[in-house]
């Protein structure tokens, strides 16, 4: 049995390169499980034909970064249509949704192939009713931190040597204070004073930038699609 999500497309433009050049592919492969009612786990792998060293020398979690927020563009729009089409009921789906273009086409055969062989609906046995869950808050909704980071070797790797740098920075610039008022005038030149007061300032403006950087990339970016 072939799920109708399995599908090969190509991108025209992107393959035809000319006669004697190889042509360029890409491929995705994206699995969504579900888990639990309202939730499910993504895994996805890209991989391509060129470009292939980029890998090496840019670091995964670079790439993670842009690929959570396109997860993110969708997260919010998915529980709450997941909410809409429960109110007709798993049968009547299309009281819910309007699907009228040949792009929906594999969304309706889907709903088709998931009426057939298990009567519109998800078993979950015992272990879960089929009600969902109430809408949590947005920062837990679009959580990074226990959803990916924590699973992710590179993105934690980041995450702890990012957070590392915010404490050195702040360490740093209480340090530089604390030996311009303790030092008399007169030790060390005016010059100095002012150096180590400038790379104090330095130093929390960029501890305050890390944190915001660590924050809005590894734990909760809002994604508001009315400013994107």
């Amino acid at each position: 049995m072939v799920l109708p999500q399995t599908s090969h497309t190509a991108d025209r433009n992107l393959s035809l390169l000319g006669k004697s050049a190889q042509p360029r592919r890409l491929l995705l492969i994206f699995i969504c499980i579900p888990v639990s009612p309202g939730n499910s786990r993504l895994i996805f792998i890209s991989g391509r034909n060129f470009a292939v060293g980029i890998d090496r020398i840019v670091p995964r979690w670079t790439f993670h970064i842009n690929q959570n927020l396109v997860i993110d563009s969708d997260l919010y729009l998915l529980h709450i249509e997941e909410k809409k089409l429960m109110k007709p009921g798993f049968s009547s789906w299309e009281k819910a949704c309007f699907v009228p273009t040949k792009s929906d086409a594999k969304v309706v055969a889907f709903r088709k192939w998931l009426k057939k062989y298990s009567g519109g609906r998800i078993d979950w046995g015992n272990k879960f009713n089929e009600s969902l869950p109430p809408t949590p808050p947005r920062e837990q909704l679009m959580d990074r931190y226990w959803s990916h980071v924590v699973n992710c070797s590179s993105c934690n790797g980041a995450y702890k040597g990012l957070k590392a740098l915010e404490v050195a920075l702040q360490v740093f610039s209480v340090a530089a204070v604390a030996m311009v008022a303790a030092t008399k005038q007169g030790i060390i030149s005016v010059a100095a004073r002012n150096s180590l007061a400038v790379a104090a300032v330095l130093c929390f403006v960029g501890s305050k930038w890390v944190a915001y950087f660590v924050y809005k990339n590894f734990h909760f970016h809002d994604y508001n699609h009315a400013f994107q």
